[in-house]
């Protein structure tokens, strides 16, 4: 690879990222080498741990104190590997900028938007504060957020996921950078507001000539939007090359796998006849929102507006919509564990007004399955302690030994070595916290099990490996579940009638298959074209 020709911006030779733990040193990037290239937009893709995001951060002189960088990373003229805190700062929101997976942990929650935008203008420009914030209003004009001259004295907490993700591309696009390195911008975000995202950063591509550094587990993006594409696995390069030739003839058997790591497959409607299990009728909930600082009132906001849900034994409900649409509202309003009005019936029981120690006896029988494996198991207890939780407070009669041949049948279900029930969740992958989280949903023998976004978290080939392992659990029990996501793909290998939500409410319907290959209205043809036009 040649570090003077005038067409690269930056040049990556044997790159390599090591980590100081207490358990002895960690080689997360083993020697990378690559190219970046004017106007090109570079996808390095692998799962979780593959050491993209890192390679990345060592570039620019952000890991954390205890990783080190040998090797080099030239831009231009300059070593960014190993150079000083004041040259590191005159390539940082300058020439190469970075924008992160979750805006809201990006965006001080303290400064307004216009503020935060402004900065870099002022540190590297030296423009005044009224120019910088004349500059500011261009940048928000230009990257299509509604009502600049209001919105530029907004606080982040005050903006949708989209406006945020729009507002750090704002900032990173303030100086009109060589380079910008996206660290899996879209992840968080619904399919049609992921589409405009990549649509955007596509169209200021064109318009600055920058080259973009996609980081990302989504072949989908990437076969969209990349012109070559870097694939790592456990800290190396195992193939590299054009987008054609990644997609149309991969070398490498890993390549390979996360191709085929697209959830896939069908689920069979249950027989017309199959009884109800869990029916909400009318459901309705409302939330009161606090308006003005000095003098506080309150206003009704409707998540969920008059829906009706029928599910039956052995059936997977698919709940799609975007953010704030309702559809993990609606989840919850049917466990009971908000306040809703309308009625809920569980198998012949009606359950809509009985007070918490009168759900008790329904509660094992309705389980939730959070999307956050991190969030959701306690760091304090270990794997055991989390999965026979439940045990406790429904079956307390077991003896200690009886809840551990328990943890132990329910962790061999879901595919986990028993051993690991003395071990904590720090010491699992994303993909096996989410077993963790299914198994201790399993143990109480439930027959409704409703799952928030189980799997938006986790890579492909996991997604894959979580979806099968559901299937398999709920054709062994006959169990029901309401899968709540915003991933279609998902939805459509794993579900067999789908709901369509938006603004609270229902406005379609029907079998998956209907759904997905003749959809009636014309948002959810949009959701459709918006996961699938790659």
């Amino acid at each position: 690879m040649d570090n003077h020709d005038n067409n690269t911006v930056l040049s990556v030779q044997d790159l390599k990222v090591n980590f100081e733990t207490p358990d002895g040193e960690v080689n997360a990037v083993k020697g990378v080498s690559f190219d970046v290239k004017k106007g090109e937009t570079l996808a390095i893709v692998g799962e979780s741990g593959s050491g993209k995001s890192q390679t990345m951060m060592a570039i620019m002189g952000l890991l954390a104190k205890n990783g080190a960088t040998t090797g080099s990373a030239r831009y231009g003229e300059t070593e960014m590997v190993g150079a000083s805190l004041s040259t590191l700062n005159g390539v940082r929101g300058s020439r190469i900028t970075m924008i992160f997976q979750e805006p809201m942990t990006s965006l001080d929650p303290l400064y307004t938007i216009g503020k935060q935008i402004s900065e870099p203008l002022i540190y590297h420009r030296g423009l005044s504060k009224a120019k910088a914030r004349e500059r500011v209003l261009e940048l928000l004009n230009l990257v299509g957020i509604p009502d600049p001259e209001r919105r530029i004295d907004s606080y982040p907490h005050e903006m949708s996921g989209g406006q945020r993700q729009r507002v750090m591309i704002a900032m990173s696009l303030a100086n009109e950078p060589d380079l910008l390195i996206a660290d899996e911008p879209t992840t968080a975000l619904d399919v049609t507001i992921q589409a405009q995202i990549l649509e955007l950063l596509a169209d200021l591509q064109k318009r600055f000539g920058m080259a973009i550094v996609l980081i990302t587990h989504d072949l989908g993006v990437v076969k969209h939007v990349a012109d070559r594409v870097v694939v790592m696995r456990k800290g190396e390069i195992v193939e590299q090359g054009s987008r054609d030739d990644i997609f149309e003839r991969p070398t490498a058997d890993y390549t390979k796998m996360l191709l085929a790591a697209e959830p896939t497959g069908t689920k069979a409607p249950p027989l017309p006849d199959a009884p109800v299990v869990l029916e909400g009728r009318e459901m309705t909930v409302d939330f009161d929102i606090s308006t003005g600082i000095f003098f506080k009132s309150t206003r009704a906001f409707r998540a969920v507006d008059h829906v009706n849900v029928t599910l039956r034994r052995g059936q997977t409900i698919g709940i799609v919509g975007e953010s704030g649409s309702g559809k993990s509202t609606l989840g919850r309003a049917l466990l009971k564990l908000l306040d809703a009005d309308g009625h809920i019936r569980f198998d012949r029981s009606e359950i809509t007004n009985l007070d918490r120690s009168a759900m008790r006896p329904f509660r094992r029988k309705m389980q939730l399955v959070f999307q956050d494996p991190y969030g959701s198991l306690s760091p304090r207890q270990t794997v055991g302690e989390i999965i026979t939780e439940g045990l406790y407070v429904h079956e307390p009669d077991l003896s200690k030994g009886e809840r551990d041949i328990r943890a132990i049948a329910a962790l061999k279900e879901v595919g986990l070595d028993p051993d690991a029930r003395n071990r904590y969740p720090h010491e699992f992958s994303g993909g096996q916290r989410q077993r963790i989280a299914i198994a201790r949903s399993m143990i109480l023998k439930p027959e409704v099990v409703i799952l928030d976004e189980p799997t938006s978290a986790l890579d492909r080939s996991v997604q894959r490996q979580v979806i099968e392992l559901l299937r398999d659990l709920q054709n062994a029990h006959g169990l029901s579940y309401v899968f709540i996501s915003h991933d279609l793909s998902v939805i459509r290998a794993i579900s067999d009638h789908v709901i369509v939500m938006k603004n609270g409410k229902i406005v379609e319907q029907g079998s998956t298959e209907q759904i997905f290959a003749d959809p009636q209205e014309a948002y959810t043809r949009d959701l459709i074209a918006a996961a699938f036009t790659n």
